[in-house]
């Protein structure tokens, strides 16, 4: 009998330190952390879903417990290693703070964690949502976390660290990690594809990537939904139109055109889009991201950016970015998605326009004030 089938995201989850992608200033500390024997008793991961929290909990807890460890770089086939990433390891509790979250379960473990480990050197409790935790729960917890027995860990995982106690994050090494850049993601999908034998495009692996938001999990699950569509091949034409989304060209074409004020080919793309079914909500969000990227470039370069097509100054830039971001509301909550992306784009661009008037009345300003007083140079 065939085993059975597991999606991508789990088949693909990382095992070891070096599996990890994109969170290297997080690896570096806890390998260090191991050589030296630095190792805190309380650690709190904080950062967007998909970034490797709850894995990198796992991959510690191997470290920490391998066999002859603990050792970063343990073997991901050594028993207790195996036993944490399947689960049965009796010393790894992984506890769902979402439905965990009252009083009665944290005084439970308080109860337990006075056990000693049974098959590895440290019983280590990874709480997955912390931030779900009633505040009686959390302060059951404290006493625990202020004088933990030698041979227990906590690792916190969570999306929104503002909601945990200040107490509890005072008493744990906090590590953020960031969303994984696209071209991270790209990578790892391309190594995902040649062991899965799929032929994918890297235009479409791009695609992806921007979908995902910095989430290497949600780029997993999007590129298995897409072999679930496409079978052996995926194009890049197959993920954007399940997803309607805009290809990276079109952004390209239509943030030109907002920089170069072109209201008539503005509507004209629009209307485009919308006719192929794209998500247009998600499209503002790309122009703001190739807007975005030419206002660094003009950081960068002193001042001004041809990026999208037209010199345009720092000041320029920054007002279209801030009208496209003022259009968000309208676009995903209005009662007409089309009419409020075009006005937002069309506003935008008179704001980047209009508010660039205001530096040239200070420069013809300074320029008057520099002209002699008595007028000499007005018959001049």
């Amino acid at each position: 009998m065939s085993s059975a089938y597991q999606v991508i995201a789990r088949k693909w989850r990382p095992q070891t330190f070096d599996d990890v992608v994109g969170q290297d200033h997080v690896v570096r500390t806890l390998k260090n952390a191991i050589a030296r024997n630095r190792i805190a008793h309380a650690y709190l991961f904080v950062g967007p879903r998909g970034t490797g929290k709850t894995s990198t909990a796992r991959i510690f807890a191997k470290a920490l417990n391998a066999t002859g460890g603990p050792k970063a770089d343990f073997d991901p086939a050594d028993p207790i290693a195996r036993s944490i990433a399947d689960g049965s390891c009796l010393d790894v509790i992984e506890i769902d703070g979402a439905s965990n979250n009252g009083v009665e379960q944290v005084r439970e473990l308080r109860d337990t964690v006075r056990y000693a480990p049974a098959q590895g050197r440290y019983k280590v409790y990874i709480i997955d949502e912390v931030h779900m935790l009633s505040t009686a729960a959390f302060n059951a917890l404290l006493k625990t976390l202020e004088e933990p027995p030698a041979h227990a860990k906590f690792i916190f995982a969570t999306t929104e660290v503002q909601k945990v106690l200040p107490t509890i994050i005072s008493r744990c090494q906090r590590f953020d990690l960031k969303p994984i850049p696209a071209e991270l993601i790209v990578q790892r999908l391309q190594q995902i594809a040649a062991a899965e034998k799929i032929k994918v495009g890297e235009a479409a692996l791009a695609s992806i990537a921007r979908l995902a938001d910095g989430g290497m999990r949600d780029a997993q699950s999007i590129f298995d939904q897409m072999i679930s569509f496409c079978g052996q091949e995926v194009g890049e034409a197959d993920v954007l139109d399940v997803y309607g989304l805009v290809a990276g060209a079109k952004v390209a074409e239509l943030a030109a055109a907002l920089a170069a004020g072109d209201h008539r080919k503005i509507v004209a793309l629009v209307d485009e889009c919308d006719e192929n079914g794209r998500d247009l909500y998600r499209l503002l969000v790309d122009l703001q991201a190739q807007v975005r990227q030419a206002l660094l470039d003009a950081v960068a370069q002193g001042g001004r950016s041809e990026r999208l097509g037209t010199v345009m100054t720092t000041e320029q830039l920054t007002r279209l970015l801030d009208g496209l971001r003022e259009g968000e509301g309208g676009v995903k909550h209005g009662l007409s998605e089309k009419v409020n992306f075009e006005v937002a784009l069309l506003k935008a661009v008179e704001a980047s326009r209009a508010r660039a008037i205001d530096s040239l009345i200070k420069e013809i300003a300074g320029l008057a004030e520099s002209l002699p007083d008595d007028g000499s140079k007005k018959n001049g």
